[in-house]
């Protein structure tokens, strides 16, 4: 049973619920949607870099089968692309968002489209456990991925995102919602849903009708922090830094932010993205949601670039915030 927190003893809606749904408690609603999107991307005067060309730039390696088979002592990380690990430690295995289909759009032969080669194929995955989510757009949660999972994994979601899983046949015992600051453990494995500030729609009918979330996770001795998609604030993040006194890994979005006037809101910027690995008080964090789908403007090596020259006017040295190739694995040390 997930334990709730966040309903006020008072009876008093949370500020992030509405009659109908939820928004951001700390800014306006976001109010540009797909339509939005292509008018601006097509009709207006933003230039868009063409990512798909300079898809050769971003680095893609094998994962250590080997080490993901048989994890030693510490955590094991491994970024399948955009916002999709694979954490290991303890003989758990969780996947954050996990899409691995070609395109991530409501239609298989148009929208963004794999830039880059998918390192891990899902038959070459162990078994997974839990798999967390953090929000409904296609980039983030994706229909024949779940489907490769519903028979062997509990599902980590925000409220009222459940049915969704339901109608993609989840046993409704498999599917575990959760409200900004509910929490609930799993043996050894304690989940807690964090606020965050986007927003969520599969159509143009349902939007924000299903809450949005960041989630802290501790396994034993580990813990991580995954953001998710977020914009920036100086009260949510720095929330989680107050509530966890220990954060090992962050996982934090660096790209999908150009142009600002557009995406501000609800993507961080490298530079934001430094903010929030300081105000949750993250020993490391690894920067992901770029260089597998062009979602932006932005070129296709600029998130890390910006992100290394942020690190640098914030005295933050380069391994304390960093980026890995596409497939990559990563042993994690816990002091």
């Amino acid at each position: 049973m997930v334990k709730s927190v966040a309903t006020p003893t008072d009876g008093k809606r949370p500020a992030h619920h509405t009659e109908t749904g939820f928004k951001n408690p700390h800014i306006g609603p976001i109010g540009k949607g797909a339509f939005e999107f292509v008018r601006m991307k097509y009709f207006g005067d933003e230039p868009f870099a063409d990512q798909e060309k300079e898809a050769h730039l971003v680095e893609v390696t094998g994962p250590d089968l080997d080490l993901i088979a048989s994890p030693k002592q510490r955590p094991v990380v491994t970024w399948i692309g955009h916002s999709t690990f694979l954490i290991q430690y303890q003989g758990i295995n969780i996947l954050t968002d996990p899409v691995f289909s070609d395109r991530v759009s409501p239609i298989s032969f148009a929208g963004p489209k794999r830039l880059v080669e998918l390192p891990l194929p899902i038959e070459d995955l162990p078994e997974i456990h839990f798999i967390v989510i953090s929000h409904n757009h296609y980039d983030h949660l994706d229909v024949g991925s779940i489907e490769a999972f519903a028979s062997q994994s509990d599902f980590i979601v925000p409220l009222k995102l459940g049915e969704w899983f339901k109608d993609l046949g989840v046993a409704a015992d498999k599917i575990h919602e959760f409200d900004w600051w509910d929490q609930h453990s799993f043996g050894d494995l304690t989940l807690t849903a964090t606020p965050s500030q986007h927003w969520s729609a599969r159509s143009p009918f349902d939007r924000n009708r299903t809450l949005w979330a960041a989630w802290h996770v501790e396994i034993g001795d580990f813990s991580f922090w995954f953001a998710g998609d977020t914009g920036y604030n100086d009260i949510q993040f720095k929330e989680v830094g107050q509530r966890f006194s220990k954060i090992d890994l962050g996982l934090i979005p660096i790209g999908a932010y150009a142009p600002r006037w557009f995406m501000g809101p609800q993507h961080v910027n490298p530079e934001e993205a430094v903010r929030i690995h300081q105000d949750i008080g993250a020993r490391m964090s690894l920067g992901m949601h770029w260089g597998t789908f062009q979602l932006t403007a932005e070129s296709i090596m600029q998130p890390k670039e910006r992100l290394a020259l942020a690190l640098a006017e914030s005295n933050i040295d380069s391994q304390e915030f960093r980026t890995l190739a596409i497939g990559q694995t990563l042993e994690v040390e816990i002091r």
